[in-house]
């Protein structure tokens, strides 16, 4: 069997390396990025080879690099926001690996660190570890089926992926879910942010040294998966907000476990900043560490706290209100000097302000259908099923085929917790998408971690990297 014309095999040398096997310029499939490079490997003395080069040997960060791509490793492709530059002195430096198997990184990241010394010159974030192709298996589910996909994406906001996908669809088929639903689904997203900034908080106190923090942001956590178990049957990934409205409507004594909710979670918050806010050790791994700016953050596409933390008062829910958001009172909390400390000071002016909009939706709860009455979306009741045979046919039909969208595309944004969540839904007129592209705030955040680590000491690369809150299920997809 003949080798595809891009693979390289025999004992060709490379001009002027004398590699055996290196392909030379100008052979098919040539790329400069999968030939043999002077690097400095993990864990060695001296440069080497890369040997038979894999997709993932072409990511490698290079010694050498063309100006744009070494501007945005060095974080300088906006403009340096460090006046004074850390130099040890040597002139020295070497590449390193950080993950993707560090627990720091929050998932399945690697990155290449360039030091020198004790600070990080270049940084270059490799993803693709964790890709599970989301994307491509929407176009095989129905759009029945598509809030069980994509709730997996940013699993720390199962709900806001849902809510994303569903309102979509509902765009595409020129339908609204009743006011109730539209209640339900900002009373769950919100208490997700909430439970999702607890997480962050418990891991970012974790990752700095405060140990405490994760016990404590676990503690107020469990109360909200507990809410969402008995609300949708799950602690996560729940396939609860569906298209035309959610599955099922909120069980008895919901409000007396929101009351609970909204009476513990406050006291919660408040041990935290008794137990952060004047830490001296906490400051000091904190404050002025992964600073970006403004005109940075719009130059990476970087929305969300960490673009609030830089001073840019920007949040989906007002520029773009959705599930009738905009009846409720809601602060947006903004910081100024961009860096980590600030994004833990309006992560947790966040949750305040969402617990706000939580007690404001469980006060004006509207009565009536969680889910909309028309029949080609909505399957008909449970009990109808054991009474009609058309019942019966219209429930499995809709759960075998699907329902049709009509041909159209279109773009819709929520605010999750880590920033803008959109999703581009093409339909041509079938059961199933032709086309689902997600825009996740995480790849964006990822993709500016060399602005917030260059000129930085290594030391801070764990703090900063945490506190930008990555979900790799949000990046790979």
């Amino acid at each position: 069997m003949s080798n595809p014309p891009d693979i390289v095999t025999g004992e060709t040398e490379a001009p002027g390396l004398g590699i055996p096997g290196a392909a030379p310029p100008g052979t098919p499939g040539d790329d400069a990025r999968r030939r043999t490079h002077d690097l400095w490997l993990t864990g060695t003395e001296s440069p080497g080879e890369m040997g038979r080069f894999t997709s993932e040997g072409a990511q490698e960060m290079l010694a050498e690099e063309a100006p744009p791509v070494l501007a945005a490793q060095m974080g300088s492709l906006v403009g340096d926001d460090y006046a004074v530059a850390v130099v040890s002195g040597t002139g020295d430096t070497q590449i390193i690996n950080m993950g993707p198997q560090h627990p720091a990184t929050h998932g399945v990241l690697r990155l290449h660190l360039e030091l020198e010394g004790e600070t990080i010159r270049r940084a270059k974030p490799i993803i693709g570890y964790l890709h599970t192709g989301m994307e491509k298996t929407a176009e095989a589910l129905t759009y029945v089926q598509g809030a069980t996909n994509v709730t997996r994406m940013d699993y720390m906001s199962p709900f806001f992926n849902e809510l994303c996908f569903s309102l979509a669809v509902e765009r595409l088929l020129g339908i609204e879910a009743p006011p109730r639903a539209q209640a339900i689904r900002v009373l769950m997203t919100e208490l997700n942010r909430v439970a999702s900034h607890l997480l962050w908080i418990a891991t970012q106190g974790l990752d700095v040294g405060a140990l405490s923090m994760m016990l404590y942001g676990w503690r107020e956590r469990e109360l909200l998966l507990a809410f969402f178990e008995k609300v949708t049957g799950l602690r996560m990934n729940h396939d609860y907000i569906r298209p035309g409205g959610v599955a099922a409507d909120l069980p008895d004594g919901w409000e007396d476990d929101v009351a609970a909710i909204l009476d513990e979670v406050p006291r919660g918050l408040a041990d935290y900043v008794a137990l952060l806010d004047a830490n001296p050790i906490f400051k000091q791994r904190t404050v002025g560490v992964g600073v970006i700016t403004p005109e940075e953050c719009r130059a990476f596409g970087v929305t969300g706290p960490i673009l609030r933390a830089a001073g840019v008062a920007w949040d989906t829910r007002r520029a773009f209100p959705y599930s009738g958001i905009e009846r409720y009172e809601f602060e947006i909390p903004v910081g100024g000097a961009g860096d980590t400390f600030d994004r833990y000071r309006v992560r947790l002016e966040e949750m305040r302000q969402s617990l706000r909009i939580v007690e404001q939706a469980a006060a004006a709860m509207p009565r009536g259908d969680y889910r909309s009455d028309d029949l080609k979306v909505t399957p008909p009741p449970r009990a109808r099923l054991d009474q009609s045979m058309e019942a019966l046919i219209h429930h499995f039909k809709l759960f075998t085929e699907g329902f049709k969208v009509p041909p159209g595309e279109t773009y819709q944004a929520v605010e999750s917790p880590r920033g803008e969540l959109g999703m581009y839904l093409v339909s041509r007129g079938g059961a199933k998408p032709w086309r689902l592209h997600v825009r996740g705030p995480s790849f964006a955040h990822v993709q500016a971690l060399p602005v917030m680590l260059a000129d930085s000491l290594v030391a801070d690369t764990v703090a900063t990297v945490a506190s930008a809150d990555p979900v790799l299920g949000d990046v790979d997809r």
